[in-house]
C-alpha cells in the first residue's frame, strides 16, 4: 500500500510537468525546432512529421495543434528563413553607409548561408504575389538593398539590375561553397572580397565617394 501512495502522488507530478511542457510548446518553437534540424540535415526535406515529433518529445498528431501539415510547416520555415536573413542583413550593415554597408551586408549573407544550409535555399526563390507574408518580406529586403545602392547613386531600373546581379554573385559563390566546387589552393575569403569589390567597382568610379549619411541604415 504504501508503494502504491508513492505512485499515486507523484503521478500527478509527472502528469504537471508534461501539461507545463505542452504549454510552452507553440508555433514559433515548433518552427525553430525545425529550422535547426533542417540545417542539421542540410535541406527542409530531411525534416519528417514523425522526427520533428520525437524531437520535440511530442505525438504526431499534436503537431497539428501548431501547423496544418508538411506544406503549411515549409512555408513556416521559408518564413523564418527570410527572417531571420533581414535581421542578420539589416544588423551587418546598420550604421554604415555606401562601400562599407554593402562589403558588410555580403559577408553577412556568405554566413548566413555557411550555418543554415538547410534553411538558407528557402530564401532565394522569389514569391508568388498571393503569398502577402512572403512578398513583404521579400520588399523589405529589396528596399534595404535599395538604400544602400541609393547611396552609389544607382536607382530606378537601374537599381534592380544591380540588386539582380549582386544577388546572382552572392548565391552564386554561397552555392558553389557549401558544394565544395572549389578546391584551388587558394583563400576563399580573398577571393570572395574580390568578387564583392569588383562588383563595387562597377556600381560607381573607385574615386567617387558615397553620397551623405542620410542614407545610413538605421
Amino acid at each position: 500500500m504504501r508503494r502504491l501512495r508513492r505512485w499515486t502522488q507523484q503521478s500527478p507530478r509527472r502528469r504537471q510537468s508534461s501539461m507545463v511542457k505542452r504549454r510552452r510548446l507553440d508555433r514559433a518553437s515548433v518552427v525553430e525546432r525545425a529550422a535547426a534540424m533542417a540545417d542539421a540535415a542540410g535541406s527542409v526535406q530531411g525534416v519528417t512529421l514523425t522526427d520533428l515529433a520525437a524531437a520535440l518529445e511530442i505525438r504526431v498528431p499534436s503537431l497539428y495543434n501548431h501547423i496544418a501539415g508538411l506544406d503549411d510547416l515549409h512555408h513556416a520555415l521559408a518564413v523564418y528563413a527570410m527572417q531571420q536573413l533581414i535581421i542578420r542583413l539589416r544588423g551587418a550593415a546598420a550604421g554604415q553607409v555606401g562601400r562599407e554597408a554593402l562589403l558588410a551586408l555580403a559577408a553577412a549573407y556568405r554566413r548566413f548561408a555557411q550555418e543554415h544550409p538547410g534553411i538558407y535555399p528557402l530564401t532565394v526563390r522569389a514569391p508568388g504575389p498571393e503569398d502577402a507574408v512572403l512578398t513583404a518580406l521579400a520588399q523589405e529586403l529589396l528596399q534595404m538593398l535599395l538604400l544602400i545602392l541609393a547611396s552609389f547613386g544607382v536607382q530606378g531600373e537601374d537599381a534592380i539590375h544591380a540588386v539582380r546581379g549582386l544577388r546572382a554573385l552572392l548565391h552564386g559563390f554561397t552555392t558553389l561553397e557549401a558544394n565544395e566546387g572549389f578546391k584551388m589552393p587558394l583563400d576563399l575569403d580573398e577571393s570572395f572580397r574580390r568578387l564583392i569589390t569588383a562588383y563595387l567597382a562597377g556600381l560607381a568610379p573607385t574615386n567617387q565617394e558615397p553620397s551623405g549619411r542620410s542614407r545610413e541604415l538605421q
